[in-house]
């Protein structure tokens, strides 16, 4: 390794304008911790004149990543262009097999290609770092496959996403609809003009992927997740579910359960005392239950300049210092198969928002359904007043349940004459 440590910087977006901005303002620091000079010396990005609030004069100009990535100048190629195909996978696998360390903040890059990456950086013996890829500023990765590495993990659980639980939480504090919520937070920054990838649940879900495989040593399977978003959620269900003493989240949740692997990334009730239920906004927070340490609950910002930026630089720190470690906590060879438990095996208490026809009789008929599909009934809402031109809202929490006993009573009653529109179900994670 070089001493000072030279930085490639491939995208100069708000993350790599960060990174270059603390490398700078922070050099002192980051020398000694760092044992000698780390220097950005040359950057790739679309546009050479945009202003980025930091002086690239003295930096090397690369108009192609892939060129940035080989180049002789760098030992490090700092990946911040985003997206899992085209110039960030080509460039990426360029540099490692160049020799080059690599650090990313791209999730999507790292569950869907990790597996092919991964062996690339252990055949070169270099590092392949992506703390900034999940959950921003919190640095679970490290918790996980270094602090925690004595420990066999049993679950790990978390919110994922800060644009999803910004307009949750908003949703639940000023009872506003999701679609107003939504577009609050396409102006305040927080989603794309396209959220498709946050709101239906893909980001976290990729996060999710990363995290099931460091903490289980089992290679990646994002197509093996369940995921589903957040579009769905009224306002009337939060105010439900507040009734009965539970806050709508997004969580991503992988849990080993015999030889098979849950991953599974959906809304859910949690308890108001749950430690999940009070994070709020774009922050987020994940759970890590251990052998040996029990549970531990990292809880930060997940996204933005500072944050992202903070843990795009301590993985560069960490090269510095000499520490390279298995990708993903051992050797490639050594993951075992990804065997995933489907979510239709999934045992748990479930939310049911239920519009019955307004008349004498139709909840004798919703909870004979129910008994058909042998789904028990563990706590009963119904509204007193029609809405909607005689929708009558039932809420129902059920007992312990396999979900495939859901399914099947969900499909009851959508043949029901006394139901009127697809019933809203949300599973309930009381643990």
């Amino acid at each position: 390794m070089t001493i000072p440590l030279r930085i490639g910087l491939a995208g100069l977006g708000t993350v790599g304008a960060g990174v270059a901005k603390i490398l700078a303002n922070q050099a002192d620091v980051i020398g000694k911790r760092a044992g000698g000079s780390v220097v950005v010396t040359a950057v790739c990005a679309r546009s050479k004149s945009k202003d980025r609030g930091v002086d690239l004069s003295a930096f090397e100009w690369f108009d192609d990543p892939v060129a940035l990535a080989t180049s002789d100048a760098i030992d490090v190629f700092v990946e911040l262009v985003g997206g899992s195909e085209g110039p960030a996978n080509d460039a990426v696998t360029a540099a490692l097999k160049a020799g080059k360390h690599v650090v990313t903040a791209n999730k999507a890059l790292v569950a869907l290609h990790g597996a092919t990456l991964a062996p690339l950086a252990e055949q070169a013996g270099v590092a392949l770092n992506y703390e900034a890829a999940v959950a921003g500023g919190i640095p679970v990765i490290k918790a996980i496959r270094e602090g925690l590495a004595g420990n066999e993990i049993s679950r790990v659980s978390g919110i994922l996403n800060g644009t999803c639980n910004y307009i949750l939480t908003e949703m639940e504090a000023t009872g506003r609809a999701f679609d107003d919520v939504l577009a609050d937070a396409q102006k305040l920054g927080y989603a794309e003009a396209d959220p498709s990838f946050d709101v239906g649940g893909i980001d976290a879900a990729h996060k999710l992927a990363i995290l099931a495989s460091l903490a289980f040593g089992v290679t990646l399977d994002f197509d093996g997740l369940y995921v589903e978003g957040i579009e769905a959620i009224s306002a009337a269900d939060i105010d439900f579910a507040k009734e009965l003493g539970y806050k709508i989240r997004l969580l991503g949740i992988a849990a080993r359960h015999g030889a098979g692997i849950e991953q599974r990334v959906h809304p859910v009730l949690v308890p108001v005392t749950s430690p999940l239920a009070a994070v709020t906004s774009v922050v987020n927070a994940v759970a890590i239950e251990g052998s040996a340490v029990g549970s531990v609950v990292l809880e930060g910002p997940g996204a933005g300049e500072g944050p992202t930026a903070s843990a795009v630089v301590g993985d560069i720190i960490d090269i510095a210092r000499g520490l390279v470690v298995a990708p993903f906590g051992i050797l490639s060879k050594d993951l075992q198969p990804s065997v995933t438990t489907p979510i239709a095996e999934r045992v748990g208490s479930y939310y049911l928002r239920i519009n019955a026809t307004d008349r004498a009789g139709s909840m004798a008929e919703i909870t004979k359904a129910l008994a058909e599909a042998s789904v028990s009934i563990e706590r009963i809402i119904q509204s007193s007043e029609p809405v909607d031109a005689g929708r009558l809202p039932v809420v129902i929490i059920t007992h312990d349940t396999q979900e495939k006993a859901i399914e099947n009573a969900l499909r009851l009653l959508n043949e029901h004459d006394d139901v009127l529109d697809q019933p809203m179900m949300i599973r309930v994670e009381r643990d």
